[in-house]
C-alpha cells in the first residue's frame, strides 16, 4: 500500500497542476512541454499499474466477502437444521441423541458466527479500497486530458517556433546584405544618359539649322566678294586698304 499511496499522491498533484500556466510562464517552454509529457506518460503508467493492482486487490477482497457472506448463510442453514433435528428426537424421546444435534447446531452457529465477523470486517476496507479506485481513475482521466492538452498545445507551439525561427532567419539575412535601394543607381545612371543625351542634341542642333546655314553662306559669299576686289585692285596697282574692305562689304 505505501507505493500505491505515493502513486496516488503524485497522480493526485499532477492532476490538480495548471500545466499551461506553468508552460507559459517557463523560460523555454518547448523544453518544459517535453519535460512535462514525459514525466506525465510516465506518472500514466505507474497510475494504471496502481489502479490495476488496486482494482485486482478490491476485486479479490470483494470475492472473499463473498464467500464468507455465502458461507455465514450455509452454517446458519446447517445450525437450523441440526436443531429442528434435535427437537423431533427430543420429542420423541432420544434426549441423547437430541443433545448430540444440538450440539451440532452450536458449531454451525460458530462458523456462522466467524464467516459473519470476517465478511463485517471486510466490509470498511473494501469501501475504503473501491474509494482509492475511484479516486485514483478519477484522476487518470484527468491526467489523460491533460496529457492530449499538452500534446496539443507543444504542436502549436512547435509550428510557431518553427515559423519564428524562419522570420528570424530571413531578417538575419536581409541584415547581413546591402539594403540600399537599387532604384537610386538606376536613377543616376538615367541622369548620366540624360545629360549624354542633352549635350548630344545641343551638338548637332547648330549644324542641323537651315536658318544658320544661310547665314553661314552669306558670310560666306562676302568674304569670297571682299578677296575677288582686293585681287583686282592689286592688280590695277593700288594698295587694298581696310576702309576698301568695308567699302566693299
Amino acid at each position: 500500500m505505501p507505493g500505491k499511496q505515493t502513486t496516488l499522491g503524485r497522480t493526485l498533484r499532477l492532476a490538480r497542476a495548471d500545466v499551461l500556466a506553468l508552460v507559459d510562464q517557463a523560460e523555454d517552454p518547448r523544453k518544459m512541454l517535453d519535460q512535462l509529457i514525459r514525466d506525465y506518460s510516465n506518472s500514466i503508467r505507474e497510475a494504471e499499474q496502481a489502479v490495476a493492482g488496486t482494482i485486482g486487490n478490491l476485486r479479490l477482497m470483494e470475492a472473499d466477502h463473498k464467500e464468507d457472506t455465502v458461507a455465514a448463510d450455509e452454517w446458519g442453514a446447517r445450525a437450523l437444521a441440526a436443531s429442528r433435528k434435535a427437537d423431533e428426537l427430543r420429542a420423541g424421546g432420544g434426549a441423547a441423541q437430541a443433545e448430540t444435534f444440538d450440539n451440532l447446531a452450536r458449531k454451525a452457529l460458530e462458523r456462522q458466527i466467524t464467516a459473519e465477523s470476517e465478511a463485517m470486517a471486510a466490509e470498511p476496507l473494501i469501501a475504503a479500497q473501491t474509494e482509492v479506485v475511484e479516486k485514483l481513475t478519477r484522476n487518470l482521466d484527468a491526467m489523460r486530458e491533460k496529457l492530449v492538452g499538452l500534446d496539443s498545445r507543444r504542436d502549436q507551439l512547435l509550428a510557431r517556433t518553427g515559423t519564428a525561427e524562419a522570420q528570424t532567419r530571413m531578417l538575419d539575412a536581409v541584415a547581413s546584405m546591402d539594403v540600399t535601394d537599387p532604384t537610386a543607381d538606376l536613377g543616376r545612371f538615367e541622369a548620366k544618359i540624360r545629360r549624354e543625351e542633352a549635350r548630344a542634341a545641343g551638338r548637332a542642333e547648330p549644324a542641323d539649322s537651315p536658318l544658320d546655314a544661310q547665314f553661314e553662306r552669306l558670310d560666306d559669299l562676302g568674304k569670297k566678294a571682299e578677296v575677288d576686289a582686293r585681287l583686282a585692285r592689286l592688280k590695277n596697282g593700288s594698295a587694298p586698304s581696310a576702309g576698301d574692305g568695308r567699302a566693299a562689304a
